[in-house]
C-alpha cells in the first residue's frame, strides 16, 4: 500500500467520522500480519532470533541473579490465531523479556510528590506516540532508591495496565535519564532492546489491544495481570523484516497525521460556512429570504453534517419572532386575544372563588421587537400550570411519562411504560389530553411535549394548559428565546430547575391566533425537511463508512 494508493482511497471516504482512526488500525493490523511489506527468504528466520534471545535472557538472568518471567506452558494451537508468513514464528511475550512487572506507588501517595527530584511516571504520562512529561510528578531521590524495582531504563516499553487508558504504550527514549513508574504502568524490558520498536507496534495493534480487553481481571475488569501479560502470544518476524515494517508503519502513520490535518482544516472550513449560513438564516427578515438561505443546506448538504440540530434551533427561533410566515393585516391582533383569555380566566377564577396573581403585570424588558399585531405576555397570561399530585397506587395502568421519555429539544415523545411497570412510589402529577408536559428540572435540555392521552407524569414535570394554540406554545417553549429566559437566573449548577413562580414570569411572544396556526404548519413542514436532511446525511455517512470498510478489506485481501 503506497502513498498514492492510500490518498486515492482516502479521498473517497474522508468524511467518515473515524476514517483516520480506522486507517491507523488497519495499517497496524497489516503490519502485524506480515502483509505490509514483502518477505525476503534471505532474512534470518524469526525462530532463530527467538532462540538466541531466550538463550541470552537465561544467561543474563544467571549472571545477574534475575528471575525471568518465562512462560511455563508451550504455545497451544488455539493461540496461533492466523497463518504465519514465511520466516515468522510464534513466541510468548514473556520469552523475550528480562523484566515484565508493574510499578508501585510510594507510601503516602500524592503527599510525597514534590516540585523537583526524580520523575514518577503515571498512566497519564504514557501515550502511544511517546511519553508526555508536562506536569509529570516528582519524588525525592530517597523515595526513588526505595523503589528500585520500579526504575525504568532507556529502551523499556511501558504499558498502562489499569483504568480508562489501559493498553496505551510508549517506548522510553534512548536519551532518557531516570524515573519510576506507578502501579498502573507495567515495565516490559526486552532482553534485546533492538526488538523494542516492533514489540511496541505489536502492543498498540488491534489484535494485542483486543487481547488486553479480553483478559482484564478484577470485579470491575479494569486491570491486566502480569501473569496474563507474559503469556500473550505474538507473531514475531525476522529482525530484518521488523526494521522494514517499522519504517513502513512510520511512513504511513505520518501520512495519517497529514490526512487528519486535512480533515481538521476541512472541518473548520465547513464549520465557518455552516455558521455563516445559520447567521444569515437568523437575520433573514422575510420568508423568501429565509428560504433562499435555507436552500444552501439543500445544495451543500455535505457541508452541514452534524449541524441539523442547529438548523432546528434557528427555525424555532425565527418562528417565534414572526419570520417564517408573513403577517396578515386582517388577523385579529394578539392584544384582543390576550384580553379575551384574561376575561375567560377571570370568570373561571371567580367561579372557583380563587385569587390568582395577575399576569398583566407591566412588561419593561423586551427580548426583541415584535411584528405588528403581536404582543408580549407573561407565561401565566397564556397558560395555566395544573399542579395535580395524586398517589400512583390509584393509577397503576395509566401511562407514566418522565423527563427521560421526551427527546431533547424536539418535543418528541419517546417510548414510555405504565405507572406499575415503572414502579412509581411517590406522588405524580395527573395530566390530561391536549396538555403540554414540561420538565422543570434541567430546563437547558428543553424537554416538553404535547400529550393526547391521560396519564401521570413525574413530579419533576409540570402539566400545562395552554390558552393559545398549544402547538405554538410548545414551539415557543422549545425555542432558544424561551430557554434563555428560563435559565438566566438559575444558579444551581448540578441540577438546575425552574419553579412555578419563575415559569409564570417568563415572557411569551404572542402572535394573532390565525398566525399561530400558520406558524405551526410552517414549522412542521420545516422540521420534516430537517428530518429528511438528517436521514440523508446519516445514510451518506453510513455509505462512506461501508465504502471505507470495503476499501480496506479489498486492499488487505489483494
Amino acid at each position: 500500500m503506497n502513498r498514492t494508493h492510500l490518498l486515492q482511497h482516502f479521498d473517497m471516504v474522508s468524511e467518515t467520522p473515524d476514517a483516520v482512526a480506522k486507517l491507523r488500525n488497519f495499517i497496524l493490523h497489516m503490519a502485524t500480519r506480515g502483509v505490509l511489506v514483502p518477505q525476503n527468504s534471505k532474512d534470518e528466520p524469526a525462530a532463530v532470533l527467538a532462540e538466541r534471545v531466550i538463550a541470552a535472557g537465561k544467561r543474563i538472568a544467571t549472571e545477574q541473579k534475575l528471575k525471568l518471567p518465562t512462560p511455563e506452558v508451550a504455545i497451544s494451537e488455539p493461540d496461533k490465531s492466523f497463518s504465519l508468513p514465511a520466516g515468522w514464528a510464534w513466541v510468548k511475550l514473556g520469552d523475550l523479556c528480562l523484566k515484565l512487572g508493574a510499578g508501585s506507588t510510594p507510601l503516602g501517595g500524592r503527599r510525597v510528590y514534590q516540585p523537583s527530584g526524580i520523575k514518577f511516571l503515571r498512566s497519564q504520562n504514557v501515550w502511544n506516540t511517546g511519553l508526555r512529561l508536562d506536569g509529570v510528578a516528582m519524588i525525592a531521590p530517597a523515595v526513588h532508591k526505595q523503589m528500585e524495582a520500579t526504575c525504568v531504563e532507556p529502551g523499556d516499553v511501558l504499558l498502562n495496565i489499569t483504568g480508562a487508558s489501559i493498553g496505551r504504550s510508549a517506548i522510553v527514549p534512548d536519551d532518557f535519564d531516570e524515573a519510576n513508574v506507578s502501579q498502573h504502568v507495567a515495565i516490559v524490558r526486552l532482553t534485546d532492546k533492538v526488538l523494542r520498536q516492533f514489540i511496541h507496534l505489536i502492543i498498540v495493534a488491534p489484535y494485542f489491544q483486543s487481547k488486553i480487553m479480553q483478559v482484564q481481571v478484577g470485579v470491575s475488569r479494569e486491570g491486566l495481570s502480569m501473569k496474563n501479560l507474559k503469556e500473550f502470544v505474538i507473531a514475531l518476524p525476522p529482525l530484518a523484516e521488523q526494521r522494514r515494517i517499522v519504517a513502513k508503519v512510520e511512513e504511513l502513520l505520518a501520512l495519517c497525521d497529514e490526512l487528519e490535518a486535512r480533515q481538521t482544516a476541512a472541518r473548520e472550513h465547513r464549520t465557518l460556512l455552516v455558521r455563516s449560513a445559520l447567521d444569515h438564516l437568523t437575520t433573514a427578515q422575510t420568508e423568501p429570504e429565509f428560504r433562499r438561505h435555507a436552500a444552501f443546506f439543500l445544495q451543500h448538504s455535505d457541508l452541514v453534517l452534524d449541524s441539523v440540530s442547529d438548523l432546528r434551533k434557528v427555525i424555532l427561533s425565527l418562528a417565534v419572532q414572526g419570520r417564517v410566515v408573513p403577517q396578515n393585516p386582517k388577523d385579529e391582533s394578539a392584544a384582543i386575544l390576550l384580553a379575551q383569555i384574561a376575561g375567560a380566566k377571570a370568570k373561571a377564577d371567580e367561579a372557583r372563588k380563587k385569587t390568582v396573581q395577575k399576569g398583566e403585570a407591566s412588561i419593561h424588558e423586551q427580548p426583541y421587537i415584535l411584528p405588528h399585531s403581536w404582543q408580549w405576555a407573561r407565561f401565566d397570561a397564556v397558560a395555566t400550570i395544573e399542579s395535580n399530585l395524586v398517589p400512583p397506587a390509584e393509577f397503576p395502568d395509566h401511562p407514566h411519562v418522565a423527563p427521560d421519555n421526551i427527546e431533547k429539544a424536539t418535543g418528541k415523545l419517546l417510548d414510555y411504560r405504565t405507572v406499575q411497570e415503572d414502579e412509581v412510589k411517590s406522588s405524580n402529577h395527573r395530566f390530561f389530553p391536549g396538555q403540554i408536559i414540561y420538565s422543570k428540572i434541567r430546563p437547558n435540555l428543553s424537554k416538553a411535549t404535547i400529550v393526547d392521552f391521560e396519564g401521570l407524569c413525574s413530579a419533576d414535570m409540570y402539566p400545562v394548559v395552554s390558552h393559545i394554540n398549544s402547538r405554538y406554545l410548545l414551539t415557543y417553549i422549545l425555542s432558544s428565546v424561551f430557554l434563555g429566559m428560563a435559565v438566566r437566573n438559575d444558579t444551581r449548577v448540578a441540577m438546575p430547575k425552574i419553579n412555578q413562580e419563575e415559569l409564570n414570569q417568563v415572557l411569551v411572544a404572542v402572535p394573532p391566533l390565525a398566525e399561530e396556526q400558520r406558524i405551526v404548519v410552517k414549522v412542521d413542514e420545516l422540521m420534516r425537511w430537517c428530518d429528511a436532511l438528517e436521514a440523508r446525511l446519516a445514510a451518506a455517512q453510513a455509505a462512506a463508512t461501508s465504502l471505507l470498510d470495503a476499501t480496506l478489506h479489498e486492499i488487505l485481501t489483494k
